[in-house]
């Protein structure tokens, strides 16, 4: 099935579903469907940083990428940007 052939049977879905609770635009607008989704939280400066883009802060619990590198013998200063 093609993406508009989906997105059309959604807006009708969406439509019949409006329809049948007695929904209109404003009431979803006031419901808060619409408002922007609040911003992704600050991260510190990335201290810590693997080849493949992945990085860290250095708070909070170790990622994964980290500690596998680690136990498998690589030192964190390998990783330290800067």
């Amino acid at each position: 099935m093609s993406i508009e052939i989906e997105r059309a049977e959604a807006i009708t879905w969406i439509r019949i579903q409006m329809a049948q609770h007695g929904l209109s635009l404003s009431d979803l607008q006031a419901a808060g469907c619409f408002a922007e989704p609040p911003p992704a939280p600050s991260l510190g400066a990335v201290r810590y940083r693997n080849a493949q883009g992945q990085g860290w802060d250095g708070r909070g619990a170790m990622p994964d990428w980290l500690q596998r590198a680690i136990n498998a013998g690589q030192n964190v200063e390998h990783f330290q940007v800067g």
